[in-house]
């Protein structure tokens, strides 16, 4: 489209420039060649008061000679034969006698081309006896076309300017129209691929603007359907998880026997089934770089903690919450941070023996915020086998998401999550959570990405 717009503008404006341009040069070497013979009429009339006082071919020589003309050596007299004497000559004369005699008898001025180039300009001149005397003066081409190369060259020129302007001009007009459009349809692929932040500048055309507000509203909606989806399974987490829990810590005090084995069966049977449910939908997840309004930290774990707490207080554990009596905002929306806490939470319930303690704290650090969950349990001997483990989902009664889905939470925002020794003597999960996208947790956060993909591509 840039292009064909191009062309159409280079098209009618080299058109233009033609119309314009080839009769200007025509005017102007018109005009170039009327001046050179105006000029030589001007020499031609200083001889008209000699001729009409005197035929004297010395005295007509004197005044031939004393002009530009004559001095120039462009300037001749034809006196005829008058009273029986012959016929005078006077200066360098061009012009053949024909067309003297042809200027004599018509009695008007002439012009005669010249052997050689340029051309001769016969004005007759009455006499006193009633003769007619033709004056002569050379015209070379030099001066009939003086200044036209010139005037070629400056409307070419301008001429040229045109053109590479307007082609200019229509390139930045097809710049206007088309990046818009491109801009467009790259947003489209990408949202083909999956990448939901895509989003188009609204500027341009008052029409490609209106395609750019339209597909921001759809992608808006497309993102807003999916984190209803991630909420809607987040929330199914939550409700199966603790019952679930629970009847496994109630099967397992049934002591021994074939109904208390079947019942085992069963509700380990049930957990593999909602395990699989859940690692379905989140494997439907949205890409981590979805735009969100962000959520209040400290009230998202303390509602969390309020449904976690039952199942401590049945358990016996001590429970210490830090950080949480001020707002602590961070770019992650609600659902997903839930989530995350749920999924370590629940790994605290399910890894480590009841009436052991946990602690959340949260800290605010300026450029990020930090949530830490620790226990006082057995700890992690591998850190890092446990990050591995909970990618591949490949033990019984965990989807293998429980860590990736704290970890996608940490890096959208260009954070990561680390595993370490906590003060109470077990596991501390620490997520970093970056504010502004550029601490040294998003680099370590883009190479933990990068790993993983390999991982997975193997």
């Amino acid at each position: 489209m840039r292009w064909a717009l191009v062309k159409v503008c280079l098209a009618v404006t080299t058109m233009v420039v033609l119309a314009f341009a080839v009769p200007l040069g025509m005017v102007v070497q018109e005009m170039a060649s009327d001046r050179a013979f105006s000029n030589a009429e001007r020499q031609a009339a200083t001889m008209g008061p000699t001729l009409s006082i005197t035929t004297d071919p010395m005295q007509l020589r004197k005044a031939v000679e004393s002009t530009e003309m004559g001095a120039a050596g462009r300037m001749a007299v034809h006196v005829p034969a008058i009273g029986g004497a012959a016929a005078v000559d006077i200066g360098d004369g061009r012009a053949g006698a024909h067309a003297v005699a042809e200027t004599r008898s018509l009695g008007r001025a002439t012009t005669a081309h010249v052997p050689g180039g340029g051309s001769a300009l016969l004005q007759p001149v009455a006499l006193g006896s009633g003769d007619i005397a033709v004056i002569e003066i050379y015209v070379p081409e030099s001066e009939v076309s003086n200044g036209v190369a010139t005037a070629w060259l400056v409307l070419g020129g301008v001429g040229l300017a045109l053109v590479v302007g307007s082609v200019a001009v229509a390139d930045r007009l097809g710049a206007r129209l088309v990046r818009p459009a491109e801009r467009l349809a790259d947003a489209a692929h990408q949202l083909g691929e999956g990448r939901l932040g895509a989003r188009v500048p609204e500027d341009g055309p008052k029409e490609l603007r209106s395609a750019a507000v339209a597909f921001n509203s759809m992608a808006d909606q497309v993102v807003e359907l999916l984190a209803n989806e991630r909420e809607l399974a987040a929330d199914l987490s939550h409700r199966l998880r603790t019952p679930l829990t629970v009847l496994r810590l109630n099967a397992a005090s049934l002591g021994d026997g074939p109904a208390a084995e079947h019942t085992r069966a069963a509700v380990e049977q049930l957990e593999r089934e909602v395990d699989t449910i859940i690692r379905t939908a989140r494997e439907q997840r949205a890409p981590a770089n979805t735009a969100t309004a962000g959520c209040d930290a400290s009230e998202v774990i303390r509602d969390r903690m309020a449904f976690w707490s039952a199942l401590a207080e049945d358990e016996g554990r001590e429970v210490r919450l830090a950080g949480v009596d001020r707002t602590v905002r961070i770019p992650v929306a609600r659902p997903e941070l839930a989530a995350a806490l749920d999924a370590m939470l629940g790994n605290v319930f399910r890894h480590t023996p009841e009436a052991t303690p946990f602690a959340v704290d949260v800290h605010d650090a300026g450029d990020a915020v930090i949530v830490l969950v620790s226990d006082a349990g057995p700890g992690i001997a591998d850190p890092d086998a446990a990050l591995r483990r909970g990618n591949d989902g490949g033990r019984d009664g965990s989807t293998g998401l429980g860590l990736d889905i704290v970890r996608r939470v940490a890096e959208s925002t260009g954070g990561d999550v680390r595993l370490g020794r906590s003060v109470l003597g077990g596991t501390e999960v620490r997520v970093w959570i970056a504010l502004d996208g550029r601490t040294r947790g998003g680099e370590r956060g883009a190479r933990n990405r990068r790993g993983r993909r390999k991982r997975r591509g193997d």
